[in-house]
């Protein structure tokens, strides 16, 4: 170790007198009783300079009997150094302290609207609805179709006076425009309409029918007398303004005037439609 070892022991012990110089001045109980024994006598002072040594050492020399307190200090040489015992800590039990639960408050201010976000992600299509239902019919003078086509299973005889030709058999009636009841085209869409009538004849009778317009004899669908029966037509277009009627007259009975149809087939039909809306340009 040379000369440096003698030296740091020495400062070892002098740093362990300086600390524990108060402490190595005591004695322990069995030391003093053997060293009064042994006939050593160590100097008393008297009452006074034993009360200033003490507040100025802050020692304490214990009386015989008495246990040491638990902060006096003892060398680590000392033999029998007392083992302190643990103070346990003491537990509180918090649910005693807990209180009742209070009333509920008053709600607060609503606070300030925040800043939007940014738009999301486009969602996956959707299932494809159901058909909605047919809606309601709109205005009929804004309606730019009308067509019709409608039929009669029976026969009809002329007689005294001019017959309308009743139709029982629906085919095609656009918006209702045809009335079955009457047996006429109503016409609530003006422009230009097409139409067309054909029938049977009757053999050994004549065929003699009208187009009428209103009250006007339009065209005329004539077969003679003949004795076999055929079908005969006509066809036409007219300009029809709003509220104008097209309808169907069997001549009055001069002579043996008919038109041939059954229950099972229908021979007499009656059609038209609209070809170009007045509305148009």
């Amino acid at each position: 170790m040379g000369s440096r070892g003698p030296g740091r022991m020495m400062a070892c012990c002098l740093l362990l007198a300086f600390a524990c110089g108060p402490v190595l001045g005591r004695v322990p109980p069995g030391q003093e009783e053997q060293q009064e024994q042994e006939g050593t006598e160590e100097p008393l002072l008297d009452h006074e300079h034993a009360e200033r040594a003490k507040d100025q050492h802050g020692g304490y020399s214990p009386r015989q009997g008495e246990e040491p307190p638990a902060s006096r200090c003892y060398r680590c040489c000392d033999p029998g150094a007392p083992l302190y015992p643990t103070v346990p800590v003491p537990q509180i039990n918090i649910t005693i302290l807990k209180g009742e639960k209070g009333d509920r408050g008053y709600r607060g201010l609503q606070g300030k609207y925040g800043k939007p976000g940014a738009a999301g992600v486009r969602g996956h299509t959707g299932p494809k609805g159901q058909k909605g239902s047919v809606g309601a019919p709109g205005d009929r003078c804004k309606s730019h179709y009308a067509a019709f086509s409608v039929g009669r299973k029976k026969p009809l005889h002329s007689n005294d006076y001019y017959q309308t030709v009743i139709f029982d058999t629906e085919f095609v009636n656009l918006y209702g425009h045809f009335n079955m009841f009457t047996g006429k085209f109503y016409c609530y869409v003006p422009g230009v309409y097409f139409f067309s009538l054909n029938v049977h004849t009757w053999n050994q009778k004549e065929t003699y029918l009208h187009v009428m317009r209103n009250a006007e004899e339009v065209v005329i669908l004539y077969a003679q007398v003949s004795d076999r029966s055929i079908m005969q037509s006509q066809s036409l277009m007219l300009a029809l303004r709003e509220q104008d009627e097209v309808w169907v007259r069997l001549f009055k009975g001069e002579r043996e005037n008919a038109v041939f149809s059954d229950e099972f087939d229908t021979y007499i039909t009656f059609s038209g439609y609209l070809v170009k809306p007045a509305a148009e340009p």
